[in-house]
């Protein structure tokens, strides 16, 4: 099928965004890519289109379990069967993916880096047939990127087993020297990258020094209309400027990785549908979210790093229409930066006690764990082991990074059910088992695809149509269990700790001093990037952002903080209004020249009046029309 009958067919769009086309073709005429797209430029279309215009089954990896399951759930609601395979789940499920991947019944495989290199993957790998390899959030592959990840490195293992399948790397965040190490680390036959323009010509970029973040958020807010997101450092934060939004008549809901997955799910929608129109979130807010309409992203915190501001600031205009990026800072957010940078670096030794009373606390015996999960609360963890909270969080994260572990917020995995017995089998058991009988026909009859794949299940929906308790309901369904009728596996929504290697003895945990300089000094690299950007007051915003990730001799915006200041007339505010309110009459009754315009202000001296002009033109007060004559107002 040619691509655009693909994209037609299952997306329903009548045409590709700018970049994905080419992308496809390089894919389709079997050459390793290297794709660099911006934020909300549709990369997963360039690796899902071409799997679906051919033969075969696409390997997707990602590091990201919720992008994962959002994905899947995409596909399977456009009627494309897909799989994902990630640590944690059951054994029985992973199984079961693979056989039906191996068989034709799937097309696509979603799997994260760590599961790779267990042998029941390489395995299957060698029965699948595999028309692409996608990797997603690519830049985890490099020492240099900001979220390197060591797992990813053992990518250029698979290839060996499938060498003859093209490779499509994707990300939206990657310097030079990045861009060079991912083609290395995957084994490039040749190098290969499409750069789609990060440029975000509709996004206007300002960063903003005010010592009350509180007011000025609702100052900007009040003037410009239309939803929003304001991301916040701290879980306290949003809520309080959530509750602060409220009280003050802006509808606003808060979201981070605290609130149990329901929460979280409805707060979503209602901000998705437009019912509340600012989300105040943690960074935790925005993995899969696919929502044009926002009109403007405000940082009330400093951001990570300049790729994740350049990401989450992303998320504003997807629409193509104008939109803004705020960023609000003080100096003491520098101090704080600074201390959160020192802090995100345990010592190797507090590293290793961690780790040591981690294994004690989920009662874990040594050589044990592989790829098991198991329900986690920080708090409580830190109560029993007298840690700081942050010390312990980091050094966690510090040893997930080192792909010893994953920790993950509190995502939402809803109760699901296999059916395992089939054909005389299970007629022999439901007419030995008449007590269970009606609950397990009850069962068949609501959902479908049990017998082939696991299939999500509603615990108090199928206690309202068994007309039972949900107490009652998980007993009978742990009953089908124990018999091997089923396989169940419970709803999980809290933070989860997952042993990609199983719990070994605190002192043969490696942790490479040369590995850890080197993630502190990369670290360090990006935390005098954000100071840069935000002290930087002569580098057009974009232009910055632009040049720090390798593309450069581009032009200024002319509607960041900077431009604007850079074109401010050389008149007090008052000659300028006073100007602007003279100038909007004339205009509306009739367009002009700009030497027209001109006579009919002999007081102001050319190059003043021209300053105006610029000024207005720049603030889209008024534009151009095709005769060159200046109207009022915003032409689009």
């Amino acid at each position: 099928m040619d691509i655009k009958e693909v994209l037609a067919k299952y997306w329903g769009y009548p045409d590709f965004r700018p970049g994905q086309e080419p992308i496809i073709r390089a894919v389709l005429e079997g050459r390793d890519t290297l794709a660099l797209m911006p934020t909300g430029g549709g990369k997963s279309i360039t690796y899902q289109v071409p799997a679906m215009a051919q033969p075969g089954v696409c390997i997707v990896i990602s590091p990201l379990i919720a992008l994962m399951k959002d994905q899947v759930d995409r596909l399977k609601k456009m009627n494309i069967k897909a799989f994902a395979i990630f640590s944690g789940m059951h054994y029985n499920e992973i199984e079961l993916a693979l056989n039906n991947v191996m068989h034709g019944e799937g097309k696509f495989l979603y799997i994260s880096p760590e599961r790779l290199a267990t042998p029941m993957f390489r395995e299957a790998l060698r029965h699948i047939p595999v028309n692409l390899l996608a990797i997603d959030e690519a830049h985890c592959i490099s020492q240099w990127g900001y979220d390197f990840r060591p797992p990813y490195l053992r990518i250029a293992e698979v290839r060996q087993i499938i060498p003859d399948v093209p490779l499509l790397a994707v990300t939206a965040s990657a310097t030079p020297e990045v861009v060079d190490d991912i083609q290395q680390k995957l084994l490039f036959k040749t190098k290969n990258v499409i750069r789609q323009s990060f440029l975000r010509a509709n996004l206007s970029y300002n960063v903003l020094a005010d010592e009350n973040k509180n007011q000025k958020v609702l100052e900007i807010l009040q003037k410009m209309p239309g939803s929003a997101i304001v991301y916040a450092g701290s879980r306290r934060r949003t809520y309080e400027l959530a509750q602060m939004l409220n009280k003050r008549g802006i509808t606003a809901d808060y979201y981070h990785a605290g609130l149990d997955s329901q929460q979280r799910q409805q707060r979503q929608n209602r901000w998705m549908t437009g019912t509340v129109r600012i989300m105040v979130a943690t960074n935790a807010f925005g993995l899969g979210i696919d929502k044009p309409d926002v009109r403007l992203v405000i940082h009330v915190d400093l951001p990570t790093s300049v790729e994740a501001y350049f990401q989450e600031a992303g998320r504003a205009g997807r629409d193509g229409k104008s939109a803004y990026a705020v960023m609000l800072w003080q100096e003491s957010d520098i101090l704080d930066a600074e201390k959160q940078f020192e802090s995100a670096f345990p010592p190797i030794e507090d590293i290793r006690n961690v780790y040591q009373a981690l294994g004690n606390y989920l009662k874990l015996a040594i050589g044990s764990g592989l790829n098991m999960g198991f329900d986690f609360d920080i708090a409580d963890f830190c109560r029993q082991y007298n840690f700081v909270v942050v010390v312990a969080y980091n050094a966690l994260r510090f040893l997930e990074k080192e792909g010893y572990l994953i920790l993950s917020d509190g995502l939402h995995f809803p109760a699901r059910i296999h059916v395992r017995l089939q054909g005389d089998d299970l007629y022999r058991f439901r007419v030995t088992h008449t007590s269970l009988d009606g609950f397990l026909t009850t069962i068949l009859r609501l959902y479908t695809g049990l017998f082939s794949e696991y299939a999500k299940i509603n615990i108090n929906e199928l206690a309202r149509k068994t007309e039972l308790s949900t107490e009652q309901t998980v007993k009978m369904l742990q009953q089908l269990h124990a018999h091997e009728v089923i396989t169940f596996i419970p709803t999980k929504s809290k933070p989860q700790i997952i042993f990609t290697i199983e719990r070994l003895d605190a002192k043969d945990l490696y942790i490479s001093p040369e590995n850890y300089k080197l993630r502190r000094k990369t670290a360090r690299h990006r935390l005098d990037a954000l100071t840069a950007f935000l002290k930087n007051t002569t580098t057009c915003r974009s232009v910055f952002l632009l040049g720090y990730f390798g593309q450069t001799n581009m032009s200024y915006c002319g509607h960041c903080d900077v431009c604007r200041k850079r074109h401010q007339p050389d008149l007090s505010p008052a000659e300028l209004e006073g100007t602007k309110l003279q100038i909007k009459p004339l205009l509306q009754k009739q367009p002009r020249t700009p030497e027209e315009l001109a006579r009919m202000f002999p007081k102001l001296n050319g190059d003043k009046f021209l300053q105006v002009v610029e000024w207005l033109l720049d603030n889209d007060q008024i534009y151009y029309d095709s005769q060159n004559c200046l109207r009022w107002g915003n032409e689009k």
